[in-house]
């Protein structure tokens, strides 16, 4: 689990089937073999460590879902994050490194204290869950929506000076693509209310049972059952 502050940058580069993470990385503390690390909101975990960098493998389903495999071909800078402990701050919101998809720049002004970034994405995936002032990771970076259209399929937020030299915003572009992740607050509250909605439906452990006395269906809390929720 993530917080969305950004610690460092580095610069990715492909590595067999996965991915090289080189720079300067004192910024995230020790790193040991198995530790997880967010790169541009793309939750990896360390397979290898170097002098000056790690290595992570990658998946094919994450390599056709984010940014990384385009960026190691080009040598682009990435978002850098140690995953959160327990005791830490959480300043940003929580991210959890599991990317829903990309967005599109649509546009970039720079105003007088900030930046206005404009995102455009996939309004049947993601629109529903977008609204004034909701959290939105992009490219790892925690940031909260100034607005958004109807229907959800671009948004804008604004973009504090710190955030935008401490981060690969600085280098963007309009056109370019960013990792996107929905606040995980929105999916699964809309997860847990198609169950209400359904009454109790047939699962691994059969019927559940059924509903409690203000209507609600009582779901049975188990490991199985955490799994097919995402946890």
């Amino acid at each position: 689990m993530f917080t969305g502050l950004v610690r460092t940058m580095g610069r990715l580069q492909r590595w067999r089937a996965g991915v090289w993470v080189r720079g300067d990385l004192e910024a995230l503390g020790p790193l040991a073999l198995g530790d997880s690390i967010a790169v541009d909101g793309v939750c990896l975990t360390v397979s290898r460590l170097l002098g000056d960098g790690f290595q992570s493998d990658v998946s094919e389903e994450t390599l056709a879902r984010t940014t990384l495999a385009p960026k190691a071909d080009g040598g682009g800078w990435v978002n850098l994050e140690p995953a959160l402990r327990l005791s830490d701050r959480l300043g940003g919101h929580l991210v959890s490194g599991h990317v829903d998809g990309q967005g599109k720049i649509l546009g970039i002004q720079r105003q007088p204290a900030s930046w206005h970034l404009e995102v455009g994405c996939d309004p049947q995936h993601h629109g529903r869950y977008l609204c004034e002032k909701a959290s939105i990771a992009l490219d790892g970076i925690s940031l909260t929506l100034a607005g958004c259209d109807e229907d959800g399929g671009r948004f804008w937020v604004a973009v504090i000076p710190h955030t935008w030299i401490a981060t690969t915003l600085q280098y963007r572009q309009v056109g370019d693509l960013l990792n996107l992740e929905i606040d995980l607050l929105a999916k699964y509250t809309e997860r847990l209310l198609d169950f209400r909605g359904q009454g109790g439906r047939t699962d691994a452990h059969g019927p559940n049972p059924a509903p409690d006395g203000d209507g609600a269906p009582s779901i049975p809390m188990s490991a199985a059952w955490l799994r097919s929720q995402g946890w």
